[in-house]
C-alpha cells in the first residue's frame, strides 16, 4: 500500500505559498513570517472574492434571472483567481527581476 502523505509534513504544505527567498534571504525571521502571513491572508481574501463571485453569478443567473448580477459575478471570479495567481508568483517575479538587475 502506498500512502500519498507518507514523507510530507506541514512545512511542505505551508512552503507552497511561501516565496523562494533568493535575494531576500538576508531578511530576519520575523520579517519573513510577516510576509508569509500577509501573503496567506491576501490569498484567502482573493479566494473569498472568487467564491463570492461564483455565488453571485449562480444566484443572478438562476434565481433572479438578473444578467447584470451574473456578469458581475463572472468578473469577481476572474479578479479573485487572478489575484491568487499574482500573489502566488510574486516570489518568483521578484527573484527574476533581481537576477536580471544583477
Amino acid at each position: 500500500m502506498l500512502f500519498a502523505a507518507d514523507k510530507g509534513d506541514i512545512n511542505t504544505i505551508i512552503g507552497g505559498i511561501a516565496p523562494d527567498w533568493g535575494p531576500f534571504g538576508s531578511l530576519g525571521n520575523e520579517a519573513k513570517v510577516m510576509i508569509e502571513v500577509i501573503m496567506a491572508v491576501a490569498i484567502l481574501l482573493c479566494l473569498g472574492i472568487a467564491v463570492w463571485g461564483a455565488a453571485k453569478q449562480r444566484i443572478g443567473a438562476t434565481a433572479l434571472r438578473d444578467t447584470f448580477s451574473a456578469e458581475q459575478g463572472k468578473g469577481l471570479i476572474i479578479a479573485g483567481l487572478t489575484g491568487v495567481f499574482i500573489i502566488g508568483s510574486l516570489g518568483t517575479l521578484f527573484t527574476i527581476v533581481y537576477g536580471m538587475a544583477v
